[in-house]
């Protein structure tokens, strides 16, 4: 009843949503005749679907993607006509001075595990090594914090979702989130491994209890929850196939001799907790508004 009221009943929902038509009103545009029992009715002209919904109908977007090698792109789950790929996030920018020393240290990994990318680059990892300024400016594309999984959803359901987000997560306080600890994450079908930074301390409560509100809002759609003990995290680079061993033996000992030199800090980055997004299709909504500082 919920998700009913969202998509039917909001009308003070945001104006910079875009409302997606639903399939219906499409339907209704294809100049079927409409009859009766008495007499048979003319066709009623409705005016055409919105342009945002042609060009994307059919389409999941970019999210259900992953790239395999340069130019070849793997779905994640497979196309259906009128899904969409559904990421909900928070936007994460790397500071200058830790990107440099991310860069150092992404640098020395590269040098121990051949073919490593990037995430969402589709120049091999080793290349970019070659020259610090290139990977500085990889580096400052937005990372994300997921919270919650990147899963299809239907063309009716894009409003509700939305709407039901924006209601649970819609105000919050502004609070720092430390990224702590290099760690190694294999997807579930370990076709793929990630070199990430994870947040154990400061921040790590807050995004719970983002993420618990998240599972709500999949619930009432019948979408997928989040993993069962989440551990939120930015994921910078990826490689196929489950190397975990070999990809947590070089960075454990690249921490090794930055803890024999006293480099090593408590801390990788700070940043601050800047919104809330949720990426459907092709299309970005803003979900969460902080206060005015």
């Amino acid at each position: 009843m919920e998700a009913l009221r969202a998509t039917y009943g909001d009308s003070s929902s945001d104006s910079d949503t875009d409302d997606f038509t639903p399939p219906s009103s499409v339907a209704a545009n294809s100049g079927e005749k409409s009859t009766s029992v008495e007499h048979e009715r003319e066709p009623i002209t409705l005016p055409p679907p919105p342009l945002s919904l042609l060009d994307s109908i059919g389409s999941t977007g970019s999210l259900d993607f992953f790239a395999t090698e340069p130019g070849v792109r793997v779905r994640n789950f497979p196309h259906v006509d009128g899904n969409y790929a559904l990421h909900v996030y928070i936007p994460v920018s790397i500071p200058l001075l830790p990107k440099k020393e991310i860069v150092c240290f992404l640098k020395r990994v590269a040098s121990a595990v051949p073919n490593l990318h990037l995430v969402e680059a589709d120049v091999p990892l080793s290349i970019l090594c070659k020259d610090d300024q290139k990977l500085e400016r990889a580096l400052g594309r937005e990372f994300h914090i997921s919270l919650g999984r990147s899963v299809p959803l239907r063309v009716h359901q894009i409003n509700s979702v939305v709407s039901l987000l924006r209601q649970k997560l819609q105000f919050h306080k502004r609070y720092w989130i430390d990224f702590n600890k290099w760690e190694v994450f294999v997807n579930d079908d370990c076709t793929r491994s990630f070199l990430s930074l994870e947040i154990t301390t400061s921040g790590l409560s807050e995004i719970c209890k983002q993420i618990d509100a998240v599972n709500e809002v999949y619930k009432l759609h019948n979408l997928p929850e989040f993993y069962k003990d989440p551990r939120p995290h930015i994921s910078l680079v990826w490689a196929l196939g489950d190397i975990r061993a070999s990809l947590k033996g070089a960075v454990d000992r690249e921490l090794s001799k930055l803890r024999a030199g006293g480099c090593l800090q408590n801390r990788i980055f700070t940043t601050k907790f800047c919104g809330i997004e949720c990426k459907i299709g092709n299309k970005t909504h803003k979900i969460c508004k902080l206060p005015d500082e």
